[in-house]
Order: structure tokens, then sequence, then C-alpha cells
């Protein structure tokens, strides 16, 4: 008769620990609905200066990461309950369909392909392809210019053989493991250039070790509109997101952000795009 007690009073108690244990993991997922409670993860790139880079204090700094902060913060997150996941370039769609992360802001350009995987909010920030040069060279005015020049290509990167194929065929590419690498290649006058995103270039130029040294071109080559990454079909976070990209540019944050992440390479940003308008 006592152990049918004990059993019973132990059975009473397995059943309310787990029960405490269910609530707290809902609790720490926290992510679906927005609401604040627990924590939310955030896929973004932790490399790239300006952007999204992890200092060697284990700290994230750049434009991406300001988003994202802010938009976390709309949704009801403190700073303290975001985790930040690198997600490469060739990983985003799948870390966003796997529930890897609740969303990406990771220089993630809206296309009709990536459209087909994945739901975009914004446009946040508008890109154009373009080149970085030393700060002293005044011989290329246009992209045809980069004809016989030495243009560092990345590894991995399309953007140099875009110009090689589409504006300058006669253009050297010089391939390097990095766009680090690159710079010092620039510095060094072993190549006379280096192209990706023009935001991207700011970012690595407005290192302090970079800084007045190298300057933006302003060409233009393409539009690239950044979006944050979101799982197909959750309607009702993408205008959680939205509305808050809407707050950042109304409220001087968006302005704040550039300036602070892009400033030391006199980056001439386009305005803040209207949420929505994709431009082709």
């Amino acid at each position: 008769m006592q152990l049918r007690k004990v059993t019973a009073t132990s059975a009473a108690v397995l059943a309310l620990a787990l029960t405490a244990t269910a609530c707290g993991s809902d609790k720490k997922d926290g992510g679906s609905d927005g609401s604040g409670s627990g924590k939310i993860t955030i896929g973004i790139k932790i490399d790239q200066p300006g952007l999204g880079l992890k200092t060697p204090d284990g700290k994230f700094t750049g434009f991406d990461v300001d988003v994202a902060t802010y938009v976390a913060k709309e949704l009801g997150y403190d700073a303290k309950d975001i985790v930040f996941k690198e997600t490469k370039s060739a990983d985003r769609e799948t870390a966003i369909e796997r529930g890897d992360v609740k969303f990406i802001a990771a220089s993630y350009s809206i296309n009709d392909e990536r459209l087909q995987k994945v739901d975009f909010a914004g446009p946040y920030l508008l890109a154009h392809q373009d080149i970085l040069v030393r700060a002293d060279d005044d011989s290329i005015k246009s992209p045809e210019d980069l004809n016989s020049k030495k243009l560092c290509s990345v590894a991995g990167s399309t953007s140099a053989q875009n110009v090689k194929d589409k504006l300058a065929p006669k253009a050297q590419l010089q391939t390097y493991g990095g766009y680090s690498e690159c710079l010092t290649g620039l510095e060094n006058k072993v190549i006379d250039a280096l192209t990706t995103d023009d935001d991207i270039l700011a970012g690595y130029a407005s290192q302090k070790e970079f800084q007045g040294k190298f300057k933006l071109a302003g060409f233009k080559m393409t539009n690239e509109n950044y979006g944050i990454g979101l799982k197909k079909g959750d309607a009702d976070l993408k205008k959680k997101i939205n509305d808050a990209l809407t707050k950042m540019v109304s409220d001087g944050s968006w302005d704040k952000a550039v300036k602070d992440n892009f400033g030391p390479a006199n980056y001439k940003n386009e305005p803040a795009p209207k949420i929505g308008n994709v431009v082709k």
C-alpha cells in the first residue's frame, strides 16, 4: 500500500515537471509570434566590415547588424535575447527553410530565383556593383577604362567576371582568396581595382588601417536590393518586419546606421528605399 502511494506521488511530480519543462521550452522558442519571450536567432555575415562582422572580443558590428537589432527590438526582443548566427551565402535559403534562423539580414539581394524559396521583407538598402581604386588614381573614369587594368577577382565571386564579360573584355583578372587580400594588393599597386557591391567596398575601406587610402568610383553597374529573408508564406512576420523597417527610416535610425558604418569611406548611399519597391 505504501509503495502505491509513493508511486502515485512520484508520477504526479514527474507529470508536473514535464509540464513545466514543456512550458519552458515554448517560452525559450519565443520566435513564432514575435512576442519577445525567449531568444531569437538571426542570420548574418560575420566577415564583412561595415555590414556584418564578428570582432575579436565576440561582438557583432555593421549596418546589417544594426538593422537586424532594430527589427528584433520592434518584435519585442532585447539585445541580450538576440543570437546572431553566421549564414554564408550558399547556406541562406537552407537555414531559413530548416528554421535554423528566424530571419536573415546579410547583404541578401532580392531576386526572382531566391523568391521561389523564401520571402523577403524590405528592401532596406539599394546597393550597386562598383569598383574601389587607390585614392590618388584618376586613370579610371568609366568601367571601360578597366581594359588592360588588373582587376581583383575573389574566389567564388562573379563580380569581376561580369565586368570582363560585359564592360571591359581586356581587363586582367587577378584571383585572390578574399577581399582583404585584394585591398592589400590594391594598396601595394599589385592590382588596379577591386569590384563588388559598393556598400561592401565602403565597409572595407572604412576600416581604420585603410581610411583615406581608397575611393569608390561611383559607377553603379547593377542594382542590388538588400532584403530581410524569412520563411516563405509567413505573411505576419513579413508585415511586422516591414513595419519595423519603415519606422527605422522615419525616426532617423536608418540614416545614423549608414553614417556610423560607412561614413569614413565617403559612401554616397542611395536614400532609404521605399518598402516593397524593388528597383530593377
